[in-house]
């Protein structure tokens, strides 16, 4: 039952994803609503309309059906140009920026309840207009569900205006930017909450020779299903150590994770069921990805063909914010149960191994750029000023500033635009906490 539970739970997060969950959602409620519309008119509820406000109802069924196939042809012209400055949207951004960050622009709810809400209105009009019947009894007219059906057409003019501001400010780039740093640190900050020991690390024993519990599976793990790994531990008294960092692609039979027990094939397939794989990945569920999505579009921003170092400023900046973040949280990541005690034990990406990703592209396509050059060092400034609970953290900056700087030495050759660049490097050996020295110049 507890496998079917948690299946059933990440079945919900993958489902809830897509862009079709929402619009087919909405889609439903106005197929409900158009039933319920008819079983209100065979209780009556036009001819009560008549009697004591005339005016609001419609009773000729040549105007209602105008009005009902004027609106259900407008609806349809209307979806299909949404969902062509979507896909229009959706090219261009794979185009200029990077092709990651589709899933994010897809999974935008705002877009998808627009979507949802005009095939909702489509339905329900398409259900009244052919519960109109000839008849001289104005009664047997559904007078009030067409009225409702006009009033919903209406709406769907001004979200359709909505849609059009909405789409044109998702496609620039500021925008997408902000919406990655934002979902990023979200999850960061989630992260720093729940699962950061703010005291001492815990004492978790040595996993190495634990039993190994291997996947069955293949894609990108995106989500664990934490509550349930904490009901397996305490009704088996053990602790498990996960292997794999989210994000990262698993291949089949992988070592996802160990167990201080040796558990039965039941518990076994009980544990594989809390992770959950998807052939995407989410920002919003993987932190990490917000730092190479960053990283991706400074990248394509500098290069010949988009030409945007604008862009690629913006992106440092945010990342520097990110980094920040990120010093406020340990490079281990426990999950402690009711007695505070750590029981399972998260693979994480340790800053070192995160800030070298995200500098390294940075540094062999903008080491030519003195102005991306001057910025990457401040960021290093930046950080090395940020209080930080992570061990020799001032080290792994210094380091990263000295490669910058041996870059630097190689690829510029004005002595004056050198000079500049190294003036930050005497700024940073100046807070430099650690015997780690700073290259110089000379």
């Amino acid at each position: 039952m507890r496998q079917l539970v948690t299946k059933i739970k990440l079945f919900i997060v993958n489902l809830t994803g897509k862009i079709g969950f929402y619009p087919s959602v909405i889609a439903f409620i106005g197929l409900i609503a158009g039933f319920i519309m008819l079983y209100a008119e065979s209780r009556g509820i036009s001819g009560f309309l008549i009697e004591h406000a005339p005016n609001l109802v419609i009773n000729d069924a040549d105007t209602a059906r105008t009005l009902l196939s004027t609106f259900i042809g407008g609806i349809i012209s209307l979806m299909v140009f949404s969902f062509s400055m979507v896909m229009i949207l959706l090219n261009q951004a794979s185009s200029n920026y990077s092709p990651r960050i589709l899933p994010g622009l897809i999974s935008n709810k705002k877009h998808q309840y627009v979507l949802g809400y005009y095939i909702a209105t489509l339905i329900y009009c398409i259900l009244i207009l052919l519960s109109i019947e000839p008849t001289e009894n104005k009664y047997q007219l559904p007078g009030f569900s067409v009225l409702v059906g006009i009033g919903l057409s209406m709406l769907t003019l001004a979200l359709f205006i909505y849609f059009i501001h909405s789409i044109s400010e998702a496609i620039q780039v500021n925008r997408i930017v902000e919406n990655i740093y934002s979902k990023a640190k979200t999850r960061l900050d989630q992260i720093i909450e729940n699962t950061t020991n703010k005291s001492n690390h815990p004492d978790f024993p040595d996993t190495s020779d634990w039993q190994e519990i291997r996947i069955d599976k293949t894609g990108y793990l995106q989500t664990i299903a934490i509550d349930t790994l904490l009901d397996i531990c305490k009704e088996k008294d053990c602790k498990i150590h996960i292997m794999q960092p989210k994000g990262t692609f698993i291949l089949k039979n992988i070592p996802i994770a160990r167990c201080s027990i040796d558990l039965n094939d039941d518990f076994k397939e009980q544990v594989l069921s809390c992770f959950g794989f998807s052939r995407s990945e989410i920002v919003t569920h993987n932190y990490v990805l917000g730092f190479k999505q960053l990283t991706e579009i400074a990248i394509k921003a500098m290069s010949p063909g988009i030409n945007d170092p604008g862009t690629a400023i913006t992106c440092v900046d945010y990342l520097s914010e990110l980094f920040a973040l990120r010093l406020k949280k340990e490079d281990y990541s426990f999950i402690r149960n009711e007695n505070d005690e750590a029981v399972i034990s998260l693979r994480t990406l340790n800053f070192e191994e995160l800030i070298y990703f995200v500098f390294v592209p940075l540094r062999v396509y903008c080491k030519h750029d003195v102005i991306m050059l001057h910025k990457m060092l401040t960021a290093l400034y930046f950080l090395l000023q940020v209080e930080s609970v992570i061990k020799n953290v001032d080290q792994t900056l210094i380091r990263e500033a000295n490669l910058i700087l041996e870059d630097a030495k190689k690829a510029i050759d004005n002595r004056t635009d050198l000079e500049g660049i190294f003036a930050i490097a005497k700024k940073i050996q100046a807070v430099n906490n650690t015997d780690v020295a700073v290259l110089s110049l000379d």
